[in-house]
This record gives C-alpha cells, sequence and structure tokens, in this order.
C-alpha cells in the first residue's frame, strides 16, 4: 500500500482519490483550507482517504499528485520544496488562461510546459506528466470509452515513470494503452493537446473523451 497526496479537493482529485483508494492506497485530499467547500465529501468517503492541509499532504504522502488549477500550480507547489524533495510529483493539470466562456483558452507555458517548469522549480523531486489529455471521469475508467484510449507519461527519471506506469494500471490503464513520450520536455505536446478540447466540448457537451493515438 502507499500512501498518496493528491493536491486540490475538486473534481479531479476527488475522482481520483476514490479510485485509489478502492486500488487499496491510503490517500491524503489536500485542501486549501478549512473552509474548502469540498469539506462535505468526508462524509461516507472511504477510510483510506483523510483530509489535510496541501502542506501537510505533501509532506507525508510517499507519491504526490497535482491536481490544482494549473495556470495557479507553480505558484503553487513552488511553495512546497522542501515537502516535495525526494518524491514523485505526478501533474495531472494544464496551465491555460480561461476564454470567455470560461473553458481552457491559451496556454500559459506556450514555449514550455507546466511540467516543465515545475521541474525546474522543484530540482530535488521527480515530475512525472500524465492524465492530461482527457476528461477528469476518463482517467479512472478508461475502459468505458468505446475506443482504447492513450495515456500520455512524460518525465526525466525511468524509475519515477515505473511507479507511475503500475499506479495507472491501479486506474484501469491496460499497458497497451500507456505511451511514454519520453523526458519531461515532451510535456509541451501533450499539455498542447488541451487546446483541442474546448471545441470538443462546445460542439458535443461534457462527454467523456481522450485525446489518443489510433494505429
Amino acid at each position: 500500500m502507499t500512501s498518496m497526496g493528491i493536491l486540490g479537493a475538486g473534481r479531479v482529485g476527488t475522482n481520483l482519490a476514490g479510485k485509489l483508494a478502492a486500488a487499496g492506497h491510503h490517500v491524503i485530499l489536500g485542501r486549501r483550507g478549512p473552509t474548502d467547500e469540498t469539506t462535505a465529501v468526508a462524509e461516507g468517503a472511504d477510510p483510506r482517504i483523510s483530509f489535510a492541509d496541501q502542506r501537510l499532504a505533501a509532506r507525508t504522502a510517499d507519491i504526490v499528485i497535482n491536481a490544482t488549477p494549473g495556470d495557479s500550480s507553480l505558484d503553487r507547489l513552488a511553495g512546497l520544496r522542501t515537502e516535495l524533495a525526494g518524491k514523485i510529483l505526478i501533474d495531472v493539470s494544464n496551465a491555460t488562461r480561461d476564454a470567455a466562456d470560461g473553458l481552457p483558452g491559451d496556454l500559459c507555458h506556450p514555449d514550455s510546459s507546466l511540467a516543465e517548469q515545475l521541474q525546474a522549480a522543484l530540482p530535488d523531486t521527480h515530475v512525472v506528466k500524465t492524465l492530461n489529455t482527457m476528461l477528469f471521469m476518463v482517467m479512472t475508467a478508461p475502459e468505458t470509452l468505446a475506443t482504447p484510449p492513450t495515456v500520455y507519461v512524460s518525465g526525466n527519471n525511468e524509475s519515477a515513470k515505473k511507479t507511475v506506469t503500475d499506479l495507472l494500471g491501479d486506474l484501469g490503464w491496460r499497458p497497451e494503452w500507456i505511451e511514454d513520450l519520453g523526458d519531461v520536455t515532451t510535456a509541451r505536446a501533450t499539455e498542447a493537446m488541451i487546446l483541442v478540447v474546448p471545441h470538443v466540448l462546445r460542439r458535443h457537451g461534457f462527454k467523456p473523451f481522450a485525446v489518443s493515438l489510433a494505429r
């Protein structure tokens, strides 16, 4: 059993928490503070899910997932350098500026990526980018799509990527659906894929999909 710290207790974070807890991991769901609007999810939650502020979640977990809003992730996590030292940080966020209708707009780091920025700010942490090319419900139920989906993995440390790949299996991802793209700079490509998402949502509504390879 691994202790997982999830920074961000919105739809993405709570969805991941439930599936990881069901797979046997102890999950610490890191909220911004005691007045977080997600406090109600504590009622009836899996006993393997506990709640803490984000700094404590980062300090006490073995592996940490960044599920905070991407446009503010860098500022938030840069202040957790000590807590995240020596750990794997799984980054599932996309850093975008919202369009007028609230959907993702332009990239915040067009000549880089959020994952690269996090790796630079957290040199003692192994940043692995994944799960950022799909709607949140697909992250934990890839088998529900009619077409086999793809999940991409980017990171500098091979051992860290192997650990993350194993965790993806706990979320329901088959080995043949997992595409290791290489080092953390390849996250530029997958983060740019978010640019197609608002157009799909405007045409088809909030229906599950992933940006995948077809072979």
